[in-house]
């Protein structure tokens, strides 16, 4: 086969690193953009917030400021040293005359297993003793009272407290600890005790894994004692009963002034959630009536009680800052004229904002130096400054205009709410703006916006319509916010049946099968009729 040349055309779609970094920061969070700003700002020497003072160029502030530096260090360092002589003599480590503290190996990062040391008994391998933190009082005494009363404590902070009062040997109390610190969110034991205790190395023992064992079932039986109530169950069947029993106790405190009727529900509550969860679910009054052998009425007061109770002892503790959204738009009604959306203020929020600028000392530096050695590499870096500056503008104005254009198609919704959502797909948007629906769901990806109706993501403003009887189209937005409305009017002693809300929103002109309203109800998570009716 003899070699020949010829000639292809073709053409190929080539991405610019500068037009991949946009895309990139376009789909990502508030969240995931601070990161990307604080990266690029470790990495990047060109790049700086603005505000911040530019560095000295001059050689000899400059090592003026070390040699201040360095004493100042010196000093510290020496002061450091007679502290911690001072100290040396009022604080032995593993003697026994220190309390325990099982919150020290939470705040060091170190956990209990590791903050006991090197030890010849195996408990102080496991547990061991923890040092006190020696400025905890200090601490408490010079922070404002304010900061106490906002300061976030967990679930697990609020434990440790409690047992601190307890009196226990050394091994129950790192049982004790270790469970603590074993708990999730919600206050359960994910793991049993026989885990928890091979956990900890060689099982084959069994003296010692018996040990462990024990100790551990110790402190389980101690973790359930305290409060909140519920907390140390391995599942919600064993937590509702801590709840009833504490319940019991309480009325056994009461002695002869406690009403038959609540013993009664009591006894028969805990009889229910010792049967199967499934029954409790559904509400099946007869079969639990069987199970028990209560009647109606005690079957009945027990779900009532049972409702009451709670299923995550751990949720009053949660961090709710943590789920805190913050809004990258915020809409306002305004009477300004000359307005982009006449009625409405739509602006960027400015706290989510990075403000960035060029580093001027070191670009006019490498300015004076062309031709130098790595000249060209710092250049490189200097022109990344400055695309990624741009990107970051150019991210925020596509924001803008798609948000513009959704205040502009969904009017009606700011003033009126969701009954007002009309239909609207992200090819409207970006046929009007001249983009690609492809950046349109990049702009509407976990962005959100803050409105009179409350907050919501873009992708919230987007959804399909359903037929109407006069030949036009209503919002699913819409159809489940109408939904929602008669499922509260509804009569709690008879709910609405998905097919009655089918044949309630056909009366009103909308087509929505059956299926379609239990999608939407699933979506809101509102459980079908057989379990909100009454008892």
């Amino acid at each position: 086969m003899m070699p020949s040349l010829s000639l292809r055309v073709s053409q190929n779609l080539t991405l610019t690193p500068q037009l991949q970094q946009s895309i990139r920061l376009l789909q990502l969070s508030t969240q995931e953009l601070t990161q990307e700003v604080e990266q690029m700002l470790d990495e990047n020497p060109f790049l700086e917030r603005e505000g911040e003072e530019a560095p000295e160029s001059e050689a000899g502030k400059e090592s003026a400021e070390s040699a201040e530096a360095a004493d100042a260090a010196d000093k510290a360092a020496e002061t450091t040293a007679s502290t911690d002589t001072n100290n040396s003599s009022d604080f032995e480590p593993g003697t026994s005359d220190q309390p325990l503290d099982f919150g020290a190996g939470k705040e060091t990062g170190v956990d209990a297993e590791a903050a006991a040391g090197d030890s010849a008994s195996d408990w102080e391998e496991w547990g061991g003793e923890l040092p006190a933190r020696a400025s905890a009082s200090e601490d408490d005494d010079e922070t404002p009272m304010s900061d106490r009363r906002s300061e976030h404590l967990s679930l697990q902070d609020v434990l440790h407290r409690q047992a601190l009062s307890l009196r226990l040997c050394q091994e129950d109390r790192a049982a004790l600890y270790f469970l603590i610190e074993s708990l999730n969110d919600d206050g359960y034991l994910e793991e049993t005790l026989a885990e928890l205790a091979q956990s900890f190395g060689d099982a084959t023992d069994p003296e010692r894994y018996e040990a462990l064992l024990h100790h551990l079932t110790v402190a389980l039986r101690l973790l359930q004692s305290l409060e909140p109530i519920g907390v140390g169950a391995r599942n919600l069947s064993e937590c509702m009963q801590l709840q009833i029993k504490a319940q019991q106790r309480l009325l056994d405190e009461e002695g002869s002034d406690t009403p038959e009727a609540d013993a009664l529900a009591l006894d028969t509550a805990l009889l229910v959630c010792q049967e199967s969860l499934d029954l409790l679910a559904r509400r099946d009054v007869r079969k639990l009536m069987q199970l028990t052998g209560c009647n109606e009425a005690a079957v009945r007061s027990a779900l009532a009680l049972i409702a009451k109770l709670e299923p995550r002892p751990g949720r009053p503790y949660a961090d709710v800052d943590r789920n805190t959204i913050i809004p990258d738009v915020i809409v306002r009604p305004s009477n300004e004229r000359n307005l982009p959306v006449p009625g409405f203020s739509v602006q960027l929020n400015a706290e989510v904002m990075p403000r960035l600028r060029v580093q001027d000392v070191y670009a006019n530096a490498l300015r004076s130096h062309k031709g130098s050695e790595g000249h060209g590499a710092l250049q490189q870096r200097l022109q990344e400054a400055r695309w990624f500056i741009k990107n970051i503008q150019q991210r925020f104005d596509t924001i803008l205009r798609v948000s513009q254009a959704i205040v502009e198609r969904q009017r009606n919704f700011f003033v009126h709410g969701e009954l007002a959502m009309r239909p609207m797909v992200l090819r409207e948007i970006a046929d009007e703006l001249g983009l690609h629906e492809s950046t349109i769901s990049r702009v509407t990806t976990a962005k959100y916006m803050a409105t009179p109706q409350g907050t919501f993501e873009l992708k919230y403003f987007f959804g399909s319509g359903l037929g109407t009887e006069t030949g036009g189209s209503a919002s699913s937005t819409a159809v489940k916010a109408l939904i929602k409305q008669l499922l509260d009017e509804e009569s709690a002693k008879k709910p609405l049946s998905d097919a009655k809300i089918a044949d309630l929103l056909q009366a009103q002109g909308i087509e929505c099968a059956r299926r379609t309203v239990a999608k939407y109800r699933e979506a809101m998570r509102i459980p079908p009729a057989s379990l909100r009716k009454a008892l």
